[in-house]
């Protein structure tokens, strides 16, 4: 296929896009469900740059380490675990792409694996921050409602509540997969396809109110913390009480400022320090990858816009497909 670096180059772009949160898709869809976006976007970026290279791990390997950089100049508060998320989706990705062939069921894996990896993180994290204490606390609810509603048999409402999670997100992950080969077949028909966008209508970056990630943690970790306190004190009985509950504020509260203050901070050091040592290298490609982001966001824009007798899924989709096909085959009629 002709112009593959050029496609490769925006594609790159487009995934740094995502991961810094500079607007796309995130001003279209709020939702509460933006991490599960997030992801499948990113593999559905990352699977395209696979579709189109002929050396797939290094094409992937070298995205990656741009959309760090990126990532890491434009929002330098993102936690460590992002980082960790999203190398783990190109390296698995590009694993995947290099020993197997382009079928639905390695789309279906890579969306499976990548979305439970994320879910597996939040709940690592939960118990680390939180101890069995968070759990204990579930439970006590669970069997509290299970009393009121007259179950037979108690059941651990926590595997309950994990199986389900879990469940759900290895059900999207697979989802993930049939949309992904869904959107290559429609954006591989359109490699021919040219849009054009005029230079001098792009529009202004505008900034956007939004509460800070540590701002998000404290209300997150008060609000938790306050279920645990109040389960162990009403329902604990004597076993538990109230200085249970204290105990895990105390704990939790401990090891998130120990994770903010030393532990967070030095391995995002030690992963700014290694990006840092590739950024002269790559330097050219990072240029060129943040200045598409104001085309891309009058593209996004455009397209969402010309979607608009569609509904529902149909929208979607199309509006995914058409968005990324633009992004990589626009010109600006001067060149």
């Amino acid at each position: 296929m002709k112009n593959n670096k050029s496609i490769i180059d925006k594609l790159t772009a487009l995934w740094a896009l995502n991961e810094s949160g500079l607007g796309g898709f995130l001003h279209v869809f709020n939702t509460p469900f933006t991490g599960l976006i997030v992801g499948g976007i990113s593999i559905l970026l990352i699977s395209l740059i696979a579709y189109y290279a002929k050396n797939k791990w290094q094409a992937i390997l070298k995205a990656l380490l741009i959309v760090l950089i990126i990532k890491m100049a434009v929002s330098p508060y993102s936690p460590f675990g992002a980082y960790v998320a999203v190398s783990f989706q190109a390296l698995f990705g590009a694993f995947l792409f290099t020993k197997f062939s382009w079928k639905g069921a390695t789309l279906m894996v890579l969306g499976m694996v990548t979305f439970l990896e994320s879910a597996v993180q939040k709940i690592f994290i939960l118990t680390i921050v939180y101890g069995n204490g968070l759990w204990e606390a579930i439970d006590i609810y669970g069997a509290w409602v299970q009393k009121k509603m007259e179950f037979v048999s108690e059941t651990s409402t926590t595997s309950i509540l994990i199986s389900i999670y879990l469940v759900v997100y290895g059900i999207c992950g697979l989802l993930a997969g049939v949309f992904i080969k869904s959107m290559i077949t429609i954006i591989s028909n359109k490699t021919e396809a040219e849009f054009y966008i005029q230079p001098n209508t792009i529009d202004a970056n505008k900034t956007r109110s939004k509460v800070s990630f540590k701002t998000k943690v404290i209300w997150v970790w008060l609000i938790t913390v306050a279920v645990i306190v109040l389960a162990f004190s009403y329902f604990g009985g004597d076993l538990l009480g109230w200085k249970k509950g204290v105990y895990i504020m105390l704990r939790s509260f401990l090891i998130l400022m120990l994770w903010y203050l030393i532990i967070g901070p030095l391995l995002l050091k030690l992963v700014r320090k290694y990006l840092n040592k590739k950024e002269s290298q790559y330097q050219e490609d990072i240029t060129n990858a943040m200045d598409l982001f104001p085309y891309f966001r009058q593209i996004i824009s455009f397209t969402w816009k010309a979607t608009k007798d569609l509904k529902g899924y149909m929208r979607f989709k199309y509006f995914m497909a058409n968005s990324i096909s633009n992004c990589i085959h626009f010109n600006i009629p001067s060149q």
